[in-house]
């Protein structure tokens, strides 16, 4: 198989034969063998008997129905997993993705990159509640992990499956799929894509998802540095937090014997104690947390590296 398309949808009922009658032609045109994956995420519209009629009627359409609303994370990695295609590219289901871009994907990716990320430089969302959120917060996210991209909320983007292998997705984590191939060493770009106003259906957003990606990127922060080195953060905490006890004593002593006060007339012991335990607490919170990164990669046999090339082996 040489290309997956997936397309995670959620009471998009309107819009799946629309949408499908658009991607149709355009995969035709390509001429390579093709899959057209869609998640059904626990939609309530009537969408998958939409999508199963579809499927019963061209056999690369292929359907993955969700018990439940699991959301688009849970939904892209299904795709993911079942998908077989070379190539992997997930779009939208709400017809604000044009497949007229899919080509120019495979043609940006012939240049040598492992992943092509979608730039919605021209979007028609509400400027209050849409863009100006996904602004910051794609400011955020680049300033924070390093990865210099425009748009990580566009869910059209291209993807060689070697560097999505050991990719594993969680919470609402597919924003940062990018970073996560950066990491496995992949060579990625962008590239600025068709977005068009939805016409049919209610958009799933909302503002306290940008309030989740700060919390994610606290986590993408901590795994970039210290996922295989827990005791780094933990235990420079617990150190720094040691010293401050040990400078809260130093004073206490000071006050007491030089200063003319008692004990209780400073916080410096309540704060000796409170310093002392925190440290000591952040060390062995460190160590417990060392012992699980070790549990982690030797019980699954992970490697603690990735090889992009051998030769004579």
């Amino acid at each position: 198989m040489e290309l997956s398309i997936i397309i995670p949808c959620f009471n998009e009922k309107e819009n799946v034969k629309l949408f499908y009658r658009e991607l149709k032609p355009i995969l035709e045109e390509l001429g390579g063998s093709y899959e057209i994956i869609y998640i059904d995420d626990g939609s309530t519209d009537g969408s998958f008997e939409s999508i199963r009629e579809l499927a019963s009627q061209d056999p690369a359409v292929k359907v993955i129905r969700f018990r439940k609303n699991f959301g688009q994370t849970a939904a892209l990695t299904a795709g993911f997993n079942f998908s077989q295609g070379d190539i992997i590219i997930p779009m939208d289901g709400d017809l604000q993705n044009d497949a007229i871009d899919i080509p120019r994907f495979l043609t940006v990716l012939d240049q040598g990159f492992d992943v092509v990320s979608g730039w919605r430089k021209r979007r028609h969302d509400k400027a209050l509640t849409r863009r100006f959120p996904s602004w910051l917060a794609n400011k955020l996210i680049s300033f924070w992990c390093g990865v210099k991209l425009h748009d990580y909320g566009c869910t059209m983007k291209a993807y060689r499956r070697s560097v999505m292998k050991d990719i594993h997705l969680y919470g609402e984590m597919h924003r940062f799929i990018p970073i996560y191939a950066v990491w496995q060493g992949a060579k990625i770009t962008e590239m600025v894509v068709s977005h068009r106003p939805r016409k049919h259906g209610k958009t799933n957003y909302s503002l306290n998802r940008f309030f989740k990606v700060i919390l994610d990127l606290i986590v993408i922060k901590f795994l970039e540095k210290y996922s295989q080195k827990p005791i780094y953060l933990f235990g420079g905490f617990g150190l720094m937090s040691i010293l401050l006890s040990f400078i809260s004593f130093c004073l206490m002593i000071y006050f007491k014997l030089w200063g003319g006060k008692t004990f209780i007339q400073t916080p410096l012991p309540e704060l000796t104690v409170m310093f002392g335990l925190l440290g000591i607490g952040s060390v062995l919170i460190g160590l417990i947390a060392e012992m699980g990164t070790r549990t982690y990669f030797e019980s699954q046999q992970k490697r603690t590296y990735q090889v992009k090339e051998k030769v004579n082996f």
